[in-house]
């Protein structure tokens, strides 16, 4: 694949995106994922990213280059126009209301902080695809046309909740946590959903100093896992610290824990101690070999270092925020779903309000490999865990 050359909002070239060739062959390659408009129509998408930002910039790059990436793949009808912030709201306001007026679709913006401002703001007019989750707004609504499809590990860990209550029904869960931010938000969505299922739930909040877990809590986790073992472990932990868990109290009981536990290709040490241990993830990152994510080229990797599993996350939810907006614009209204390269995504407009769903792949290690679970066979894919 050629290098792929995006203009800002003036016109002017933007730096080019280097994208690694499509690992798929001519023959198994998926068709175009939608045809080309049948009105004739040229459709306008303006990607509105925070590329200014010094916090946010490398992020936004890699998300820009998956979706030029699928935008490379089927642009038949489709023209596209990034549009470039920095981090402040009125920067990111004034840009989107400009956008708003030029564009037929907006598609950003990226940080939490900016989606809040477009939500609380008047100005969504025309559909929107937010590539984050804005802040809670209590019992306001979303404007309706604003469609929010950012990677949520609230969502995820909720996801992996309702599956781990599927298979240990009546189970009762200890819920582990290191007390990072981000641990502390997987582990409060868990519990919340294990409770809506009508399990039982403990918590317990172990210190890590360097990423390393207290030996010392550890000694009491085991014997306490002895004396009054629950039904299974949600570990909202990152893979290093899971693996230390699974170290010290060994593999006996069941355990769940989300995207998190997958440090990404290459990254970590590699062995049987989290062998068993099921969690979900895109299926970017677990299905490298199936033919609806070979098509796509994956990104470069800088010179100095692997991309972390996060950026490659972003980059593959680039793919699919270039893939929805196509779908919104050539179906205005209309439901919809499609198998994508961040999982199964199912888009509906009920009254005044855009739903988006994704049901994430289901996922376990074996052998020290992290692989599809159910393991996918030569006739039939790998299932994914029931959509909630």
């Amino acid at each position: 694949m050629p290098d792929i050359t995006a203009y800002d909002g003036n016109g002017a070239p933007l730096a080019p995106i280097k994208n690694k060739p499509a690992t798929g062959t001519p023959l198994d390659m998926p068709a175009a994922t939608a045809p080309a408009p049948s009105d004739g129509n040229v459709h306008h998408i303006g990607l509105l990213l925070p590329l200014r930002s010094a916090s946010l910039g490398p992020a936004a790059e890699l998300l820009r280059a998956g979706f030029m990436a699928a935008y490379e793949r089927d642009r038949s009808g489709f023209e596209v126009t990034v549009i470039d912030t920095g981090d402040g709201s009125s920067d990111v306001l004034n840009k989107f209301a400009q956008a708003q007026e030029e564009q037929d679709i907006v598609v950003g913006p990226l940080s939490r902080s900016a989606v809040t401002a477009v939500a609380n703001s008047d100005l969504v007019r025309k559909p929107t695809i937010a590539l984050n989750h804005p802040d809670n707004r209590g019992d306001a609504r979303l404007p309706a046309k604003l469609l929010v499809m950012g990677l949520s590990i609230e969502a995820e860990a909720r996801q992996v909740a309702a599956w781990a209550a599927s298979e240990q029904p009546g189970a009762s869960a200890l819920v582990l946590s290191a007390g990072s931010p981000s641990q502390r938000r997987i582990s409060a969505a868990f519990k919340q959903e294990w409770l809506r299922q009508g399990g039982k739930i403990e918590t317990m909040d172990l210190t890590a100093t360097n990423g390393y877990l207290s030996d010392a809590e550890l000694v009491q986790l085991r014997a306490r896992l002895a004396a009054t073992p629950p039904g299974l472990l949600f570990a909202a932990l990152d893979a290093d610290q899971a693996r230390q868990l699974r170290v010290a109290i060994g593999s006996d009981l069941p355990l769940y824990g989300t995207s998190s536990l997958n440090p990404g290709a290459g990254r970590g040490a590699s062995g049987p101690e989290l062998d068993g241990a099921r969690l979900l993830d895109l299926p970017w990152q677990v299905q490298r070999d199936h033919p609806q994510v070979m098509v796509y080229p994956q990104p470069e990797q800088p010179a100095e270092r692997r991309l972390t599993a996060d950026m490659e996350r972003l980059y593959a939810l680039g793919i699919d925020a270039f893939r929805v907006a196509r779908e919104v614009a050539l179906r205005p209204n209309a439901p919809f779903t499609l198998d994508g390269v961040t999982g199964r995504l199912a888009v509906r407009f009920d009254g005044d309000q855009s739903v988006f769903e994704r049901t994430e792949q289901a996922a376990t290690y074996q052998q020290g490999v992290l692989g599809t679970w159910p393991p996918a066979t030569a006739t039939t894919p790998a299932a994914l865990p029931p959509a909630q």
